[in-house]
Protein backbone atom coordinates (compact mmCIF):
# COMPACT_ATOMS: atom_id res chain seq x y z
CA UNK A 1 0.00 0.00 0.00
CA UNK A 2 1.25 3.46 -0.88
CA UNK A 3 -0.34 6.38 0.91
CA UNK A 4 -0.71 9.29 -1.48
CA UNK A 5 -2.41 12.66 -1.54
CA UNK A 6 -2.55 13.66 -5.19
CA UNK A 7 -3.84 12.34 -8.50
CA UNK A 8 -4.02 13.75 -12.03
CA UNK A 9 -6.67 16.35 -12.69
CA UNK A 10 -10.01 15.14 -14.01
CA UNK A 11 -10.84 17.58 -16.81
CA UNK A 12 -13.78 16.20 -18.81
CA UNK A 13 -14.38 16.15 -22.53
CA UNK A 14 -16.76 14.21 -24.80
CA UNK A 15 -16.57 10.43 -24.72
CA UNK A 16 -13.87 8.76 -26.76
CA UNK A 17 -13.16 5.07 -27.25
CA UNK A 18 -10.02 3.57 -25.75
CA UNK A 19 -8.03 0.87 -27.51
CA UNK A 20 -7.24 -0.93 -24.26
CA UNK A 21 -10.19 -0.72 -21.85
CA UNK A 22 -9.28 -0.46 -18.19
CA UNK A 23 -9.98 -3.57 -16.10
CA UNK A 24 -12.69 -3.04 -13.48
CA UNK A 25 -12.66 -3.41 -10.53
CA UNK A 26 -9.07 -3.01 -9.30
CA UNK A 27 -7.47 -2.66 -5.88
CA UNK A 28 -6.64 0.72 -4.45
CA UNK A 29 -3.01 1.49 -3.67
CA UNK A 30 -4.15 3.98 -1.03
CA UNK A 31 -7.38 3.20 0.88
CA UNK A 32 -8.84 6.69 0.44
CA UNK A 33 -7.97 7.27 -3.24
CA UNK A 34 -9.29 5.55 -6.38
CA UNK A 35 -6.98 2.93 -7.90
CA UNK A 36 -4.17 4.57 -9.83
CA UNK A 37 -5.09 2.28 -12.73
CA UNK A 38 -8.32 4.32 -13.06
CA UNK A 39 -6.34 7.47 -13.91
CA UNK A 40 -7.16 7.18 -17.65
CA UNK A 41 -10.86 7.25 -16.72
CA UNK A 42 -10.32 10.57 -14.92
CA UNK A 43 -8.61 12.53 -17.66
CA UNK A 44 -11.02 13.18 -20.49
CA UNK A 45 -13.98 10.78 -20.61
CA UNK A 46 -17.27 10.98 -18.70
CA UNK A 47 -18.19 7.71 -20.45
CA UNK A 48 -15.92 4.95 -21.71
CA UNK A 49 -15.48 1.18 -21.72
CA UNK A 50 -14.03 -1.20 -19.15
CA UNK A 51 -13.32 -4.91 -19.08
CA UNK A 52 -14.92 -7.01 -16.34
CA UNK A 53 -13.40 -10.00 -14.55
CA UNK A 54 -14.87 -12.49 -17.06
CA UNK A 55 -13.59 -10.63 -20.13
CA UNK A 56 -16.90 -8.98 -20.99
CA UNK A 57 -16.93 -5.26 -21.67
CA UNK A 58 -19.30 -2.69 -20.20
CA UNK A 59 -19.77 1.06 -20.22
CA UNK A 60 -18.44 2.99 -17.24
CA UNK A 61 -19.65 6.43 -16.20
CA UNK A 62 -17.06 8.68 -14.56
CA UNK A 63 -18.50 12.20 -15.03
CA UNK A 64 -20.54 13.68 -12.18
CA UNK A 65 -23.24 15.37 -14.26
CA UNK A 66 -23.69 12.40 -16.56
CA UNK A 67 -23.87 10.05 -13.57
CA UNK A 68 -26.73 11.98 -11.97
CA UNK A 69 -28.57 12.03 -15.31
CA UNK A 70 -28.21 8.32 -15.98
CA UNK A 71 -28.85 7.16 -12.42
CA UNK A 72 -32.25 8.84 -12.69
CA UNK A 73 -32.98 7.28 -16.10
CA UNK A 74 -35.66 4.53 -15.94
CA UNK A 75 -34.11 2.90 -19.00
CA UNK A 76 -31.37 1.54 -16.75
CA UNK A 77 -32.34 -1.53 -14.72
CA UNK A 78 -30.95 -2.86 -11.43
CA UNK A 79 -32.54 -6.31 -11.87
CA UNK A 80 -29.53 -8.59 -11.51
CA UNK A 81 -31.44 -11.63 -12.77
CA UNK A 82 -31.68 -10.16 -16.28
CA UNK A 83 -29.53 -12.01 -18.88
CA UNK A 84 -26.34 -10.08 -19.53
CA UNK A 85 -26.48 -8.01 -16.36
CA UNK A 86 -22.89 -6.83 -15.61
CA UNK A 87 -21.13 -8.88 -12.95
CA UNK A 88 -17.88 -7.74 -11.30
CA UNK A 89 -16.65 -10.97 -9.66
CA UNK A 90 -17.32 -14.70 -9.50
CA UNK A 91 -18.82 -14.44 -6.00
CA UNK A 92 -21.48 -12.05 -7.26
CA UNK A 93 -22.14 -14.27 -10.27
CA UNK A 94 -22.93 -17.18 -7.93
CA UNK A 95 -25.94 -15.42 -6.40
CA UNK A 96 -27.12 -13.21 -9.26
CA UNK A 97 -30.14 -15.44 -9.90
CA UNK A 98 -31.38 -14.80 -6.36
CA UNK A 99 -33.55 -11.69 -6.30
CA UNK A 100 -32.24 -8.96 -4.01
CA UNK A 101 -34.79 -6.69 -2.36
CA UNK A 102 -34.53 -2.92 -2.95
CA UNK A 103 -31.12 -2.90 -4.66
CA UNK A 104 -31.93 -5.54 -7.26
CA UNK A 105 -35.49 -4.77 -8.30
CA UNK A 106 -37.04 -2.07 -10.51
CA UNK A 107 -40.26 -0.11 -10.18
CA UNK A 108 -43.05 -0.78 -9.45
CA UNK A 109 -41.74 -3.54 -7.14
CA UNK A 110 -38.95 -1.31 -5.85
CA UNK A 111 -41.38 1.52 -5.09
CA UNK A 112 -43.63 -0.85 -3.12
CA UNK A 113 -40.74 -2.15 -1.02
CA UNK A 114 -39.25 1.27 -0.40
CA UNK A 115 -42.63 2.73 0.60
CA UNK A 116 -42.85 0.15 3.39
CA UNK A 117 -39.51 1.23 4.83
CA UNK A 118 -39.27 4.99 4.29
CA UNK A 119 -40.97 5.96 7.60
CA UNK A 120 -38.22 4.14 9.53
CA UNK A 121 -35.35 5.97 7.79
CA UNK A 122 -36.41 9.62 7.62
CA UNK A 123 -34.34 12.57 8.85
CA UNK A 124 -36.73 12.88 11.79
CA UNK A 125 -36.33 9.20 12.70
CA UNK A 126 -32.54 9.42 12.49
CA UNK A 127 -32.60 12.49 14.75
CA UNK A 128 -34.76 10.63 17.28
CA UNK A 129 -32.19 7.80 17.34
CA UNK A 130 -29.25 10.08 18.15
CA UNK A 131 -29.45 9.62 21.97
CA UNK A 132 -29.38 5.83 21.51
CA UNK A 133 -26.48 6.08 19.05
CA UNK A 134 -24.60 8.30 21.51
CA UNK A 135 -25.16 5.79 24.31
CA UNK A 136 -23.87 2.92 22.16
CA UNK A 137 -20.80 4.93 21.07
CA UNK A 138 -20.01 5.86 24.68
CA UNK A 139 -20.38 2.26 25.84
CA UNK A 140 -18.07 0.93 23.13
CA UNK A 141 -15.46 3.58 23.88
CA UNK A 142 -15.72 2.86 27.61
CA UNK A 143 -14.97 -0.80 26.89
CA UNK A 144 -12.11 0.01 24.52
CA UNK A 145 -10.52 2.46 26.96
CA UNK A 146 -10.91 0.02 29.86
CA UNK A 147 -9.15 -2.66 27.83
CA UNK A 148 -6.31 -0.23 27.27
CA UNK A 149 -4.13 0.53 24.25
CA UNK A 150 -3.32 -0.64 21.71
CA UNK A 151 -6.65 -1.64 20.19
CA UNK A 152 -8.05 -2.65 16.83
CA UNK A 153 -10.55 0.12 16.13
CA UNK A 154 -12.43 -2.05 13.61
CA UNK A 155 -13.35 -4.90 15.96
CA UNK A 156 -13.68 -2.83 19.15
CA UNK A 157 -15.54 0.23 17.83
CA UNK A 158 -16.18 0.72 14.10
CA UNK A 159 -17.99 -2.60 13.61
CA UNK A 160 -19.90 -2.94 16.93
CA UNK A 161 -21.42 0.56 16.82
CA UNK A 162 -23.43 0.20 13.57
CA UNK A 163 -24.16 -3.46 14.35
CA UNK A 164 -25.79 -2.50 17.63
CA UNK A 165 -27.65 0.41 16.04
CA UNK A 166 -29.12 -1.63 13.17
CA UNK A 167 -30.03 -4.50 15.50
CA UNK A 168 -31.94 -2.09 17.72
CA UNK A 169 -33.67 -0.47 14.76
CA UNK A 170 -34.65 -3.73 13.05
CA UNK A 171 -35.49 -5.71 16.16
CA UNK A 172 -32.68 -8.27 15.68
CA UNK A 173 -31.03 -9.68 18.85
CA UNK A 174 -27.53 -8.22 19.17
CA UNK A 175 -26.57 -11.43 20.97
CA UNK A 176 -26.44 -12.95 17.46
CA UNK A 177 -24.07 -10.31 16.10
CA UNK A 178 -21.04 -12.58 15.73
CA UNK A 179 -23.09 -14.90 13.53
CA UNK A 180 -24.50 -12.30 11.15
CA UNK A 181 -21.29 -10.25 11.03
CA UNK A 182 -19.39 -13.35 9.96
CA UNK A 183 -22.01 -14.28 7.35
CA UNK A 184 -21.97 -10.69 6.06
CA UNK A 185 -18.20 -10.87 5.71
CA UNK A 186 -18.41 -14.15 3.80
CA UNK A 187 -21.28 -12.88 1.65
CA UNK A 188 -19.34 -9.78 0.57
CA UNK A 189 -15.78 -11.12 0.46
CA UNK A 190 -15.93 -14.91 0.20
CA UNK A 191 -13.17 -15.84 -0.41
CA UNK A 192 -14.70 -18.72 -2.36
CA UNK A 193 -18.00 -18.95 -4.23
CA UNK A 194 -19.03 -21.71 -1.82
CA UNK A 195 -18.62 -19.29 1.08
CA UNK A 196 -21.00 -16.81 -0.56
CA UNK A 197 -23.65 -19.43 -1.26
CA UNK A 198 -23.42 -20.86 2.24
CA UNK A 199 -23.46 -17.42 3.88
CA UNK A 200 -26.55 -16.37 1.91
CA UNK A 201 -28.35 -19.58 2.91
CA UNK A 202 -27.39 -19.15 6.56
CA UNK A 203 -28.51 -15.52 6.65
CA UNK A 204 -31.84 -16.38 5.03
CA UNK A 205 -32.33 -19.30 7.41
CA UNK A 206 -31.53 -17.15 10.43
CA UNK A 207 -33.92 -14.38 9.41
CA UNK A 208 -36.61 -16.86 8.46
CA UNK A 209 -36.47 -18.40 11.93
CA UNK A 210 -36.46 -14.97 13.54
CA UNK A 211 -39.48 -13.87 11.52
CA UNK A 212 -41.36 -17.06 12.42
CA UNK A 213 -40.66 -16.49 16.12
CA UNK A 214 -41.72 -12.87 15.93
CA UNK A 215 -45.03 -13.84 14.32
CA UNK A 216 -45.92 -15.74 17.52
CA UNK A 217 -44.83 -12.98 19.92
CA UNK A 218 -46.38 -9.63 20.84
CA UNK A 219 -45.13 -6.94 18.44
CA UNK A 220 -41.87 -5.24 19.38
CA UNK A 221 -40.72 -1.79 18.28
CA UNK A 222 -38.36 -2.89 15.48
CA UNK A 223 -38.78 -2.43 11.74
CA UNK A 224 -39.14 -6.19 11.27
CA UNK A 225 -41.89 -6.29 13.89
CA UNK A 226 -43.78 -3.58 12.01
CA UNK A 227 -43.41 -5.41 8.72
CA UNK A 228 -44.46 -8.73 10.23
CA UNK A 229 -47.45 -7.63 12.28
CA UNK A 230 -48.82 -4.75 10.25
CA UNK A 231 -47.66 -5.01 6.67
CA UNK A 232 -47.68 -8.81 6.32
CA UNK A 233 -51.02 -8.98 8.08
CA UNK A 234 -52.44 -6.60 5.49
CA UNK A 235 -51.10 -8.76 2.68
CA UNK A 236 -48.54 -6.14 1.57
CA UNK A 237 -45.53 -8.44 1.97
CA UNK A 238 -44.95 -12.19 2.17
CA UNK A 239 -42.41 -14.24 4.12
CA UNK A 240 -39.84 -14.59 1.32
CA UNK A 241 -39.91 -10.84 0.68
CA UNK A 242 -39.56 -10.20 4.41
CA UNK A 243 -36.47 -12.38 4.49
CA UNK A 244 -34.96 -10.67 1.45
CA UNK A 245 -35.58 -7.23 2.94
CA UNK A 246 -34.14 -8.38 6.26
CA UNK A 247 -30.93 -9.60 4.62
CA UNK A 248 -30.27 -6.36 2.75
CA UNK A 249 -31.15 -4.14 5.73
CA UNK A 250 -29.04 -6.13 8.18
CA UNK A 251 -25.99 -6.48 5.92
CA UNK A 252 -26.00 -2.98 4.41
CA UNK A 253 -27.05 -1.43 7.71
CA UNK A 254 -23.82 -2.31 9.47
CA UNK A 255 -21.20 -3.10 6.81
CA UNK A 256 -21.17 0.25 5.03
CA UNK A 257 -21.15 2.42 8.15
CA UNK A 258 -18.53 0.26 9.85
CA UNK A 259 -16.24 0.76 6.85
CA UNK A 260 -16.88 4.51 6.80
CA UNK A 261 -16.05 4.85 10.51
CA UNK A 262 -12.79 2.91 10.23
CA UNK A 263 -11.65 4.41 6.92
CA UNK A 264 -12.82 7.88 7.98
CA UNK A 265 -10.73 7.63 11.14
CA UNK A 266 -7.69 6.45 9.17
CA UNK A 267 -8.11 9.29 6.68
CA UNK A 268 -8.38 11.94 9.39
CA UNK A 269 -5.30 10.58 11.15
CA UNK A 270 -3.45 10.83 7.83
CA UNK A 271 -4.62 14.46 7.45
CA UNK A 272 -3.64 15.98 10.82
CA UNK A 273 -4.32 19.57 9.71
CA UNK A 274 -7.91 18.70 8.83
CA UNK A 275 -8.30 16.78 12.08
CA UNK A 276 -7.01 19.77 14.06
CA UNK A 277 -9.47 21.98 12.16
CA UNK A 278 -12.32 19.67 13.06
CA UNK A 279 -11.33 19.49 16.72
CA UNK A 280 -11.13 23.29 16.91
CA UNK A 281 -14.59 23.74 15.37
CA UNK A 282 -17.02 20.84 15.95
CA UNK A 283 -19.62 22.76 13.92
CA UNK A 284 -17.68 21.57 10.85
CA UNK A 285 -18.67 17.98 11.58
CA UNK A 286 -21.64 17.64 9.16
CA UNK A 287 -19.58 19.14 6.32
CA UNK A 288 -16.63 16.93 7.26
CA UNK A 289 -18.79 13.81 7.07
CA UNK A 290 -20.08 14.78 3.62
CA UNK A 291 -16.54 15.44 2.42
CA UNK A 292 -15.37 12.09 3.77
CA UNK A 293 -18.29 10.38 2.04
CA UNK A 294 -17.28 12.07 -1.22
CA UNK A 295 -13.60 11.35 -0.92
CA UNK A 296 -13.79 7.75 0.31
CA UNK A 297 -16.64 6.50 -1.93
CA UNK A 298 -16.56 3.07 -0.34
CA UNK A 299 -19.31 1.53 -2.52
CA UNK A 300 -17.46 1.85 -5.82
CA UNK A 301 -19.14 0.39 -8.88
CA UNK A 302 -22.93 0.76 -9.02
CA UNK A 303 -24.32 -1.68 -11.57
CA UNK A 304 -27.04 -1.20 -14.16
CA UNK A 305 -28.21 -2.63 -17.49
CA UNK A 306 -29.80 -0.72 -20.34
CA UNK A 307 -33.29 -1.95 -21.24
CA UNK A 308 -33.53 0.42 -24.23
CA UNK A 309 -30.99 2.18 -26.45
CA UNK A 310 -29.74 5.37 -24.80
CA UNK A 311 -28.05 8.15 -26.78
CA UNK A 312 -25.60 10.01 -24.60
CA UNK A 313 -22.45 12.09 -25.11
CA UNK A 314 -22.05 11.07 -28.74
CA UNK A 315 -22.36 7.37 -27.96
CA UNK A 316 -25.16 4.82 -27.97
CA UNK A 317 -25.61 2.51 -25.02
CA UNK A 318 -27.41 -0.43 -26.59
CA UNK A 319 -30.24 -2.31 -24.92
CA UNK A 320 -28.76 -5.22 -22.97
CA UNK A 321 -25.37 -3.57 -22.38
CA UNK A 322 -23.99 -3.16 -18.87
CA UNK A 323 -23.41 0.27 -17.36
CA UNK A 324 -21.21 0.82 -14.30
CA UNK A 325 -20.85 3.94 -12.19
CA UNK A 326 -17.46 4.39 -10.56
CA UNK A 327 -18.39 6.49 -7.55
CA UNK A 328 -14.76 6.95 -6.55
CA UNK A 329 -13.98 8.59 -9.91
CA UNK A 330 -17.31 10.42 -10.28
CA UNK A 331 -16.82 12.04 -6.87
CA UNK A 332 -13.39 13.28 -8.05
CA UNK A 333 -14.77 15.11 -11.10
CA UNK A 334 -12.82 18.39 -11.15
CA UNK A 335 -15.60 20.18 -12.99
CA UNK A 336 -17.77 19.69 -9.90
CA UNK A 337 -15.14 19.53 -7.14
CA UNK A 338 -12.06 21.75 -7.66
CA UNK A 339 -8.89 20.07 -6.37
CA UNK A 340 -10.88 16.85 -5.87
CA UNK A 341 -8.03 14.90 -4.29
CA UNK A 342 -7.80 17.39 -1.43
CA UNK A 343 -9.77 16.80 1.77
CA UNK A 344 -11.54 20.13 2.16
CA UNK A 345 -14.27 20.68 4.76
CA UNK A 346 -15.05 24.14 3.34
CA UNK A 347 -16.29 22.76 0.02
CA UNK A 348 -19.93 21.96 -0.65
CA UNK A 349 -19.82 18.18 -1.08
CA UNK A 350 -23.49 17.45 -0.46
CA UNK A 351 -24.19 16.51 -4.08
CA UNK A 352 -21.74 13.59 -4.05
CA UNK A 353 -23.11 10.24 -5.17
CA UNK A 354 -21.56 8.08 -2.44
CA UNK A 355 -25.14 7.11 -1.56
CA UNK A 356 -26.09 6.72 -5.22
CA UNK A 357 -28.74 8.89 -6.85
CA UNK A 358 -32.27 8.56 -8.17
CA UNK A 359 -34.87 6.11 -6.94
CA UNK A 360 -32.20 3.72 -5.61
CA UNK A 361 -30.40 6.31 -3.51
CA UNK A 362 -29.42 4.71 -0.20
CA UNK A 363 -32.43 4.40 2.09
CA UNK A 364 -30.24 4.52 5.22
CA UNK A 365 -28.27 7.66 4.40
CA UNK A 366 -29.80 9.75 7.21
CA UNK A 367 -28.97 7.08 9.77
CA UNK A 368 -25.45 6.69 8.36
CA UNK A 369 -24.80 10.43 8.66
CA UNK A 370 -25.97 10.46 12.27
CA UNK A 371 -23.77 7.47 13.16
CA UNK A 372 -20.73 8.95 11.43
CA UNK A 373 -21.11 12.35 13.09
CA UNK A 374 -21.56 10.93 16.57
CA UNK A 375 -18.88 8.23 16.25
CA UNK A 376 -16.14 10.49 14.89
CA UNK A 377 -16.91 13.44 17.16
CA UNK A 378 -16.97 11.32 20.32
CA UNK A 379 -13.92 9.26 19.34
CA UNK A 380 -11.63 12.25 18.81
CA UNK A 381 -13.11 14.21 21.71
CA UNK A 382 -12.55 11.45 24.25
CA UNK A 383 -9.21 10.31 22.84
CA UNK A 384 -7.34 13.49 21.84
CA UNK A 385 -4.10 11.52 21.61
CA UNK A 386 -5.48 8.89 19.23
CA UNK A 387 -2.89 7.80 16.67
CA UNK A 388 -1.95 4.83 14.53
CA UNK A 389 -0.20 2.00 16.36
CA UNK A 390 1.50 0.69 13.21
CA UNK A 391 3.07 2.25 10.11
CA UNK A 392 0.30 3.38 7.76
CA UNK A 393 1.76 1.41 4.87
CA UNK A 394 1.52 -1.83 6.88
CA UNK A 395 -2.15 -1.55 7.79
CA UNK A 396 -4.28 -3.84 5.58
CA UNK A 397 -7.38 -2.66 3.78
CA UNK A 398 -10.01 -4.33 1.63
CA UNK A 399 -9.63 -5.40 -2.02
CA UNK A 400 -11.30 -3.49 -4.83
CA UNK A 401 -14.09 -5.98 -5.56
CA UNK A 402 -15.99 -5.34 -2.35
CA UNK A 403 -17.01 -2.44 -0.10
CA UNK A 404 -13.88 -0.42 0.65
CA UNK A 405 -12.56 -0.06 4.19
CA UNK A 406 -9.93 -1.18 6.67
CA UNK A 407 -9.49 -4.86 7.50
CA UNK A 408 -8.06 -3.74 10.81
CA UNK A 409 -6.97 -0.43 12.31
CA UNK A 410 -4.44 -0.66 15.15
CA UNK A 411 -4.53 2.52 17.27
CA UNK A 412 -3.15 3.78 20.53
CA UNK A 413 -3.69 6.90 22.63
Amino acid sequence: MKIGTTHPSSVRSPMTEVSQPVAFPQDRSCPYHPPTAYDPLRTDRPLSRVTLYDGRQAWIVTGHGLARTLLADPRLSTDRTRPGFPITNARFAAIRERRTALLGVDDPEHHTQRRLLVPSFTVKRAAALRPDIQRIVDERLDAMIAQGPPADLVSTFALPVPSMVICSLLGVPYADHEFFEEQSRRLLRGPEVADVLDARARMEGYLGDLIDRKRKEPPGSGVLDDLIHRRAGDGEIDRDELISLGVILLVAGHETTANMISLGTFTLLRHPDRLAELRADPALLPAAVEELMRMLSIADGLLRQAVEDIEVDGATIRAGEGVLFSTSVINRDESTYPEPDTLDFARSARHHIAFGFGIHQCLGQNLARAEMEIALHTLFQRLPGLRLAAPAEDIPFKPGDTIQGMLELPVTW
